[in-house]
């Protein structure tokens, strides 16, 4: 891939975040644009809305999406599976159980700087992933339909095991149906902090392992011949994408397919080099996920719509598409 195409997607992606942050910023409920350009100056309860409320809004849509996706694409270079995702992996729905604990038992604020909905939702994440490489692996390979199916079979008993928790709590089932189903309606200046410290080290750790990737897509066995150290590889890159994972979806709910569509779309224009696979994937997920938040608020207003139904209505066709284009071609 030339670079100077690749410098031209970072320009062009850079470009719509910054075209797509006003029109969010403007757009939604409570406040038309015309109250809202006004609000921008002034200290009324107009303009706390445009700074409380959407801004931190928009710092985390994107802060999600951009995490979302670089999971996404590690992930699917990790396992050689164009299909792979921390919400089709069970990642996402681990998480999600994790968190719906730490809610269910009332716990909140911050220890070591953590906040426990995120310790949960890290432990439980990791738990996920465990069992899904466990499952899959047979003759210490993991074929993707196995590596598949048993995605599907853990996300399926984590997301189990929410419903439970939310049948042995009634009192805070309501607030935990909604949050399963993904939304940045709560979202604000603290949430976005919380879940910094675990997005950026996850993040920066799948960063760092860029070349590492590159060769596993590969093969094992020509990652191993070129000086990667597999185990330890797989180990990082793996507890990397799951704390990110967790970090977020602590504070989002369960959003999926961010992570499936996005880097496809992106090794489909700017080729399989993770190097630059992944940061590109970054700013196409936090644009793709702020705007299916502003559509969010905004096609049903005054009403909200969960983004986490948005991006299933756009990921599950497209994962279908990719699961029967991978079908077919093993059987030709």
């Amino acid at each position: 891939m030339k670079k100077s195409k690749i410098v031209a997607g970072y320009i062009v992606l850079g470009l719509l975040i910054l075209l797509l942050v006003p029109a969010s910023l403007l757009l939604g409920s409570g406040l038309d644009i015309k109250g809202s350009l006004s609000a921008l100056s002034g200290q009324s309860a107009a303009s706390r809305i445009i700074w409380n409320i959407r801004l931190p809004r928009i710092a985390l849509a994107l802060v999600c999406g951009s995490v979302l996706a670089v999971c996404g694409a590690a992930m699917q270079g990790l396992f050689k599976n164009p299909l792979c995702d921390p919400h089709i992996l069970g990642v996402s729905s681990g998480a999600g159980l994790g968190a719906a604990v730490a809610m269910a038992l009332g716990l909140h604020g911050f220890s070591a700087g953590l906040a426990p909905v995120t310790v949960f939702a890290f432990g439980f994440s990791m738990l996920s992933i465990f069992l899904v490489t466990s499952v899959s692996r047979v003759g210490g390979r993991s074929g993707d339909l196995s590596l598949l199916l048993s995605g599907l079979a853990v996300s399926a008993l984590m997301t189990a095991g929410v419903m439970l928790v939310m049948r042995l709590n009634r009192d805070k089932m309501e607030n935990i149906i909604y949050w399963t189903m993904g939304s940045f309606s709560s979202a604000g200046w603290r949430q976005t902090v919380t879940c910094l410290p675990l997005s950026i080290a996850g993040s920066a750790g799948l960063l760092l392992h860029s070349r590492e990737l590159d060769m596993l897509s590969q093969g094992e066995e020509w990652a191993a011949s070129g000086g990667v150290n597999v185990q330890r590889t797989r180990a990082l890159v793996l507890v990397s994408a799951s704390a990110a994972t967790a970090s977020v979806v602590s504070v989002s709910g369960v959003i999926g397919f961010v992570g499936l569509m996005v880097p496809h779309v992106i090794r489909l224009l700017f080729g399989p080099s993770h190097k630059s696979l992944m940061p590109l994937s970054m700013l196409a997920g936090g644009f793709f996920l702020l705007l299916m938040d502003t559509l969010a608020r905004s096609l049903a207003a005054p009403m909200e719509i969960p983004v986490g139904i948005l991006t299933a209505l756009c990921g599950a066709p497209f994962f279908l598409f990719l699961l029967r284009k991978k079908v077919a071609a093993d059987y030709d």
